[in-house]
């Protein structure tokens, strides 16, 4: 988990947004929204450009501030799904307002 901003203890930029808002975690988030869950494989297609490490991290971390939640069966071979938490669904209607900000506003700001 992220450490809190000592000098910044009270600013939630630095302590809340820095926590999911890179661009792997809003991706996975974006991936996970509506459905029901995915395992590791589809997330992994799904945004093909992720290093494998930085796929295994960001999932970690990402389940650490409770945006998404694991759950592992004990199979062969092992079978691991990630879904959405109730904050993390929370958070989705934000986040796609920054999409729709992103798409209107693409051409103006990647000038």
């Amino acid at each position: 988990m992220k450490e809190l901003d000592l000098k910044f203890p009270a600013c939630p930029i630095r302590n809340v947004l820095g926590r999911f808002a890179d661009k792997w975690s809003l991706l996975i988030l974006c991936n996970l929204q509506g459905r029901d869950k995915m395992r590791y494989t589809e997330i992994r297609n799904a945004i093909p450009d992720i290093s494998q490490k930085m796929l295994t991290s960001t999932l970690k971390q990402l389940e650490q501030e409770h945006l998404l939640k694991r759950k592992a069966y004990a199979e062969i071979p092992p079978r691991v799904e990630y879904s959405l938490t109730e904050l993390g669904m929370s958070l989705m209607p934000i986040i796609g307002q920054m999409i729709e900000w992103a798409q209107v506003h693409f051409d103006e700001v990647t000038k």
